[in-house]
């Protein structure tokens, strides 16, 4: 049986582990946890989550929602354990991430064909080789890749937003609802009135930080912006972001309040919830002085405060080919997060890409060549054939598939169209790509 060594047992690893195995290929799966945990990391789980628990939208108008569909299509095992671990989160995807990481550990760990080494990567081993060590790869690996890859030292900051105890959520000053009552009621919503909100900002942009090598505010991704430092951005920037209470009236009042913080669910139990849009990187002395200004969280218990880490990624357009294997050296390919796609369900799906692209090379299969009309192919030929000048980290969005080639009404309508289209094509490659039949 041929082998593919894949080093990383993230979301990219674990989906490109998947894929190979359903195939019949082996795989010397190489995880440094639980011998070695990053500050992030809190199990030794598989594909754990360390940031929010959220896969952000499911529905088709929107291309992440796209991207999952697609996924599900091509037999994805990130999308099944989120499906069978989903919690009540809107028309968003959200799950409970120990219920989601043990489910995927256990898929992995119990299939013939994959082995697991517990063990710290420190070299790119001979042979075929996928290389998903993820952003907070450790120094040794980071090491190597760097030679392999001299662009490889362009980074970006990421921040991990606080979890609080739902008991200790002050409800007689908060309530339960949905945005434009979209879905049920999932989301504790944790209003502030005028006066309350100047005064949490002020104070939000005076906290005390934790000391960060290196950091500075410009190096941070959009996505992931501590709430600090969107708070620096001007007075009202909050209540234009994630403390926006457009669509939600208070039921008390029947109308919107001044400024919303919203908690999401983070474990099937829903006893736990975290601060939606609170990334932050303030010490964890000042994220319960400050975030306990808010009135329903003013006797909160957090059971993890928010923190802050490095993420390193390739200048991947001249790097790395649409397959993501590296142009100078294609046996060795990259996924996940360090390629520059950004975002859980994006790092799973280079994933699922590079494992089923793997398999087709080391069976001797024509390649799939996942088309631009596709989102799972318009996010690999963006990472492949981006400005090489400034790339940046970029999540799936509908401006990077291919336009229809006719005019349609409106926007959501248009994007159902291009998800139509696209889910079409992804049918149409499971009858005729005698990989996707494996």
């Amino acid at each position: 049986m041929r082998e593919v060594t894949v080093l990383g047992a993230g979301l990219a690893g674990s989906e490109a582990a998947w894929q190979l195995a359903k195939r019949g290929i082996g795989v010397r799966l190489v995880e440094m946890k639980p011998k070695k945990m990053t500050p992030a990391h809190r199990s030794a789980d598989f594909a754990e989550l360390v940031c929010s628990n959220s896969l952000r939208s499911d529905e088709l108008t929107n291309a992440v929602g796209l991207l999952k569909a697609e996924m599900r299509r091509l037999d994805s095992l990130i999308m099944k354990s989120a499906d069978q671990n989903r919690v009540a989160a809107g028309g968003a995807l959200a799950v409970d991430r120990y219920g989601f990481a043990h489910t995927i550990t256990e898929a992995l760990k119990n299939h013939p064909n994959i082995t697991v080494v517990e063990a710290e990567a420190d070299a790119i081993p001979e042979g075929d080789v996928i290389v998903a060590t993820g952003p907070l790869s450790s120094d040794a690996i980071a090491e190597r890749i760097a030679a392999l890859c001299p662009d490889s030292d362009l980074h970006f900051y990421d921040a991990v937003a606080p979890i609080v105890t739902l008991e200790s959520v002050d409800m007689d000053s908060a309530f339960f609802a949905s945005r434009y009552d979209k879905g049920t009621a999932d989301y504790v919503n944790c209003p502030m009135d005028k006066d309350e909100y100047l005064a949490f900002v002020r104070e939000l942009t005076t906290a005390r930080e934790a000391e960060i090598h290196g950091f500075d505010d410009s190096g941070v991704f959009e996505g992931c912006m501590p709430v600090e430092v969107m708070a620096r951005r001007g007075v009202d920037t909050l209540r234009y972001g994630p403390l926006k209470p457009v669509g939600l009236k208070d039921p008390r009042t029947g109308r919107e309040n001044y400024a919303v913080v919203q908690l999401r669910r983070d474990n099937a139990e829903g006893t736990l919830y975290n601060l939606v849009g609170f990334q932050t990187h303030l010490t964890w002395g000042e994220q319960k002085r400050v975030f306990s200004m808010i009135p329903a969280l003013r006797n909160a218990e957090f059971v993890r405060y928010g923190v802050m880490h490095r993420n390193t990624f390739l200048n991947s357009p001249r790097l790395l080919d649409r397959h993501y294997a590296l142009r100078s050296d294609p046996r060795i390919r990259f996924a996940g997060q360090m390629t520059g796609v950004e975002g859980y369900v994006e790092s799973a799906a280079s994933g699922l890409l590079v494992g089923i692209e793997t398999a087709a090379a080391v069976l001797g299969l024509p390649a799939v060549d996942f088309p631009q009309e596709t989102a799972i192919g318009a996010l690999s030929l963006y990472i492949s054939g981006g400005s090489v000048g400034d790339f940046q980290p970029m999540n799936i969005n509908f401006g990077i598939i291919t336009p229809l080639d006719h005019r349609v009404k409106g926007k959501r309508n248009k994007n159902a169209a291009i998800s139509e289209r696209s889910l079409g094509i992804i049918d149409t490659m499971l009858k005729e790509r005698e990989i996707l039949q494996l």
